[in-house]
């Protein structure tokens, strides 16, 4: 595996020289660029050499992290992001999840977790813990009493194909190894996975496991029983 260059953003001198001393003791990850806010950050981000993952303070001076996540995925829609917050909420979680986020961590999450969460973003484009899969979760038993299936309101259909890749999205399978799994090539799974984005008109992969939650397409609940 080739080096996963990150972003550490934080406007906390102590806890950025933490989360550095942290991510240096990592393997095959080194950090490129370091920054106080968002501000900072987009000022620092280099076309030529840009980041694969950035992990994102959520509570920042002069550009947060809701405002940092909405402009990056604006300009630069390959950066992974993975946002850190003090709070493990699900009003956060939630909104931030659905705006692009590809993860949210709280900080004093296992060093072990974060690890494991830098690859999986890196790799598979999401990665959700148990407390963000709840959060989804729980919000859509609240909603489903109160509103249409929103396949059925927004009149998203998927192919039995789609709905085959769909499901191995949400167990974690890469692309290669959705090709392999179905036999079929990598290039035909990247036509559907783009597919499934247009349908759903969602931002990216972990997108597309939330749309998977809401129309109970996957189910994570029997994963979490075994966390309880």
């Amino acid at each position: 595996m080739k080096k996963i260059k990150l972003a550490i953003v934080d406007d906390q001198k102590l806890f950025l020289e933490g989360l550095r001393f942290i991510v240096n003791s990592f393997q095959d990850i080194e950090v490129i660029i370091e920054a106080g806010n968002g501000k900072e950050l987009i000022e620092l981000l280099d076309p030529e050499n840009l980041p694969d993952v950035i992990l994102l303070d959520l509570q920042m001076p002069e550009m947060n992290g809701l405002e940092t996540t909405n402009y990056v995925k604006a300009n630069f829609p390959n950066i992974k992001i993975i946002l850190l917050t003090l709070h493990n909420n699900e009003s956060y979680i939630n909104l931030l999840m659905e705006n692009g986020a590809n993860s949210y961590l709280v900080k004093n999450e296992d060093p072990k977790v974060l690890e494991k969460a830098i690859i999986a973003v890196f790799e598979k484009d999401y990665f959700f813990s148990d407390y963000v899969s709840k959060a989804l979760l729980h919000k859509n038993k609240k909603k489903r009493s109160l509103t249409q299936d929103f396949q059925q309101s927004n009149n998203v259909k998927l192919s039995s194909r789609e709905l085959e890749i769909l499901t191995l999205i949400c167990q974690q399978y890469t692309s290669p190894e959705i090709a392999k799994k179905l036999f079929i090539t990598v290039r035909t799974v990247e036509g559907h996975r783009r597919n499934l984005l247009e349908k759903t008109s969602v931002r990216n992969t972990a997108g597309l496991v939330i749309f998977a939650i809401k129309n109970d397409l996957f189910d994570f609940s029997s994963e979490l029983n075994e966390l309880d």
